[in-house]
């Protein structure tokens, strides 16, 4: 029989052991993960525990710290890095060993005996590894240490709590442990020692649904038997998924196999008779029961749990509850109503995760509310989607930027169990009435090219006026003076005349692709026509970077220190070397213009190529070794004449069609607009980003005070701070000394998920597909954004510092913003896991003919570094050849 979970509290009176209900979540660092769990189940009304006890992580540190040899090797272990496996399998085996044949010491193995003289001289015993480095809300460590079940007699408990302590220096704990940061002598190890349940049935238990992240579906996974199997991927289970008492899913596995206790100790595997294999394990009270139990214990713990459980007659027992560490986060919103975030990141060609000062000023930025999840920024379309027109503006709008965001929008209004369906003659509601100004109709503009160069001047006037007034701003008025040159940004980028030449130019793209396709059958026309435009800031960029090149290549000795440049105040140096001045004023100049690029730059707290020159070197060094003088030049001169071509072959083609005469001037002034307009649409995220860096150098400034002060060690330590956060340090001169190593953390955190393009309200990911036919068998499928097809070998490139290229070279990589244009002049051909029809890489692409598919999921897994590739930009996917 197992003793009820609610015995009167036994005084905690040693530091070795500890029953279940003496320990509650706060002490991990005494029970380990798991202990801390099971004593804080042992709390909640109504959940069965079976009985037991935990060795504390003091009995643990007993046996290590006092063996010197064992010291000796965790030095050794220490030393390692995770891709050393042959040493790391080494010393692992031997600390093992030692660990192993090191004898319990009395006191220790006596308070074990006291707490097990409580139970039958027969009763069975799961002897469980709880490390102080495991279900924890950030990293679950599931599986790293060892579990031993149907453990009976006192010796051999004894000598499976020194298997558990051992199992911590397994080589895949040690190797997990390395690649996520925890030092080996800062994690220690519990045991519990829990009574063992001899179950017809086990299985794991989600609160949230762990493929799509609904928080809303509960899944079960259950088998015959007892659930390591299970858990250790032995067996097939049933599924069944729940949504507020009620079950919407059942799969039932064909179970075979199943794993049970053995009399006198151990566990077997045994076949399960045919006439069982295909049952249901849980009848359909037991899956709801289970449910209400489930989210009993999410709302003690606070969060999604990955629950182990088991069923013994009629009672469910509970072993484990874990928080369950893969969810994404969802954005935050004060009210119980549906919402469909939106990933901005996918839409800016940036999904990396942003430090607390870059969310706030970018949001600061928006046309519209945005809200932060994961160290991310999502819009909230729900009021778009409230009425057709709002609908209908958002899909196209989407259908530009990510044809998958668009398709998963879609996927949930189909599903009409999310949003409201509109409804024939509906009122629309008052606050939805309004497309957004982003997706708001332009006016129509006039087809003069001069209005594109005009709103340039006005921009760059802009800046330096910004420049001049910004001087004299210090404290709190520093901030208010940023806030009210806010206001100013985000007119002017929502200004009728610069969204009017941007949408021109991208209407008349989609005119040319679509009237050429049904007139000529010609795909995509318009990509080899806007080649070459003039006014783009971003091409130029890259095109400017080859001339700087040109100044360089004709001094070896110049070429040769750069090669060997390790820090970032090398530009004073240069002036030792023949070339040197004109190199220094060369590179200078390109940073006056551009120096506040970087990859990820919507991020304010990301370093600029002005603040970190040196990596500009790279591409650089490059443009010298890949080309000769005036590529810039020629390049540009290329692109202009193949557009030209292009136009003339078109308009030909055109007359001799009936009405051709009609056509060939309608599409002549559709090409005007795109060679007049096109380039335009790179500028304003210029402006927003040269602002940008000129209020950053401002507020540094304040952080260099704040040093003075003494309130922060280091400038940067304002990075981790909101900017009204920010402000109040300044106004105040007081910080909080835990809150930027807390928001540290958290970011590292971030950085290693993977933000969603859509999710809802209830944390569901919905994914996007492509649906297209016809296309050969095996390929990779993505959006074609810029026409061609070129083989070549594909370097797979995750940081733009690591890049080296060769002339025609394909670039992989997860997504290009424009500070990675100077790449482009040296490649053939652009894959990249995020981005639409007009997002930065595609514009890019089209303007230096390359051919390119972006928005191909998991790219830079499937494609592997110097594999040869063929990307087809005109019918959108990636061959491996």
């Amino acid at each position: 029989m197992i003793p009820e979970n609610k015995l009167n509290p036994v005084k905690k009176t040693s530091a070795y052991v500890l029953d279940f209900q003496d320990i509650d979540r706060s002490m991990l660092m005494t029970a380990g993960g798991k202990g801390a769990n099971l004593g804080e189940l042992f709390r909640i009304g109504g959940i069965r525990v079976p009985e037991g006890f935990c060795i504390t992580t003091d009995a643990y540190k007993k046996i290590i710290e006092t063996n010197p040899e064992l010291s000796s090797l965790l030095d050794e272990l220490t030393r390692l890095k995770a891709d050393e496996r042959e040493n790391i399998s080494g010393i692992s085996a031997k600390i093992r060993m030692i660990i192993e044949r090191t004898p319990i010491c009395e006191e220790i193995a006596e308070e074990i005996a006291g707490h097990l003289a409580r139970f039958g001289e027969k009763d069975a015993f799961a002897v469980r590894s709880s490390a102080t480095a495991e279900d924890l809300p950030t990293a679950s460590f599931a599986g790293q240490q060892d579990t031993y079940l149907n453990i009976i007699g006192t010796d051999a408990i004894l000598k499976h709590i020194s298997k558990c302590w051992a199992s911590l220096f397994t080589d895949r704990a040690v190797t997990y442990r390395l690649q996520n940061g925890f030092h080996h002598r800062k994690v220690h190890l519990s045991v519990v020692v829990q009574q063992m349940i001899f179950p017809q049935a086990a299985g794991i238990l989600f609160t949230a649904d762990p493929v799509t992240g609904n928080r809303k579906t509960l899944s079960i996974d259950a088998g015959f038997g007892l659930g390591e199997a299970m858990v250790s991927g032995l067996v097939n289970a049933d599924n069944y998924k729940t949504c507020k008492g009620k079950i919407i899913d059942k799969k039932i596995s064909v179970k075979k196999l199943a794993v049970y206790a053995l009399k006198d100790g151990g566990t077997q595997e045994k076949e399960i008779g045919p006439e069982m294999q295909t049952r249901q394990v849980l009848t359909d009270e037991q899956i709801l029961q289970l449910e209400h139990i489930g989210r009993k214990i999410e709302v003690h713990f606070g969060s999604p749990q990955d629950i182990e459980w088991c069923l013994a007659g009629d009672t469910f027992y509970i072993v484990q509850s874990r928080p369950v560490t893969t969810l994404y986060p969802i954005p935050e919103a004060n009210d119980q109503e549906n919402h469909v975030y939106v990933s901005v990141g996918h839409q800016q060609m940036m999904t990396d995760a942003m430090k607390p000062l870059g969310l706030s000023l970018w949001q600061l930025t928006a046309a519209r509310a945005m809200y932060k999840a994961g160290g991310r920024l999502f819009v909230d379309v729900m009021d778009s989607l409230a009425s057709a027109a709002g609908r209908g503006a958002l899909l196209n709008a989407m259908e530009q930027h990510d044809p998958l965001i668009k398709d998963a929008i879609t996927t949930i209004i189909e599903r009409g169990d999310f949003i409201k369906p509109l409804s024939e003659g509906e009122p629309v509601p008052a606050k939805s009435a309004q497309v957004p100004p982003a997706l708001a109709p332009p006016p129509p503009i006039e087809n003069n090219p001069e209005i594109a160069a005009n709103l340039i001047k006005q921009s760059q006037t802009s800046v330096e006026t910004l420049k001049q007034n910004i001087r004299t701003k210090s404290g709190t008025d520093l901030f208010d003076f940023i806030l009210q040159d806010l206001q100013g940004l985000r007119k002017g980028l929502f200004a009728p005349q610069s969204l009017a030449v941007i949408m021109a130019g991208m209407s008349a793209s989609s005119w040319i692709n679509e009237k050429m396709k049904e007139w000529l059958g010609e795909k995509n026309a318009a990509d080899t026509i806007s080649q070459s435009v003039p006014n783009n800031i971003t091409s130029e960029m890259g095109l400017e970077l080859l001339d700087v090149a040109d100044v360089i290549r004709p001094y070896p000795e110049v070429i040769n220190y750069l090669k060997d440049v390790k820090d970032d105040n090398f530009l004073d140096e240069l002036v030792k070397f023949s070339g040197g001045t004109e190199t220094r004023d060369a590179i200078s100049a390109y940073l006056n213009k551009y120096g506040m690029r970087c990859a990820g730059e919507i991020d304010i707290t990301k370093a600029r190529w002005s603040e970190k020159p040196i990596t500009l070197l790279p591409m650089i060094l490059n443009n010298i070794k890949n080309f000769g003088p005036g590529e810039g030049n020629r390049k540009f001169e290329q692109g202009r004449q193949e557009a030209l071509k292009k136009e003339r072959e078109l308009i030909d083609r055109l007359k001799q069609l009936p009405d051709g005469e009609q056509k060939a001037e309608e599409t002549k002034q559709r090409i005007s607009l795109i060679r007049n307009f096109a380039g335009y649409r790179e500028y304003p995220k210029y402006g927003i980003v040269s602002r940008s860096f000129v209020y950053k150098q401002a507020l540094l400034q304040e952080a260099g005070q704040l040093v003075k002060a003494g309130v922060i060690h280091e400038k940067e330590e304002i990075y981790y701070l909101h900017f009204d956060e920010f402000r109040k340090v300044v106004r105040t001169g007081k910080l909080d000394p835990q809150i930027i190593g807390k928001r540290k953390e958290e970011h590292q955190l971030h950085e290693k998920l993977n933000p969603p393009r859509v999710i809802t309200s209830d944390g569901e990911i919905i994914m996007g597909r492509y649906k297209r036919e016809n296309l050969p068998a095996g390929v990779i499928i993505g959006l074609p954004v810029s026409a061609g097809v070129i083989e070549g070998r594909a370097r797979v490139i995750l940081n733009m510092e690591d890049a080296v290229l060769e002339d025609g070279d394909i670039l992989v990589t997860p997504f290009t913003d424009p500070s990675w244009t100077p790449l482009f002049v040296s490649i053939k051909g652009l894959v990249t896991e995020v981005g639409g029809l007009m997002t930065h890489g595609a514009v890019i692409a089209r303007e230096y003919g390359l051919p390119a598919v972006v928005g191909v999921e998991h790219a830079t897994r499937l494609v592997k570094d110097g594999q040869r590739i063929r990307v087809n930009g005109t019918d959108g996917f990636v061959e491996l050849l």
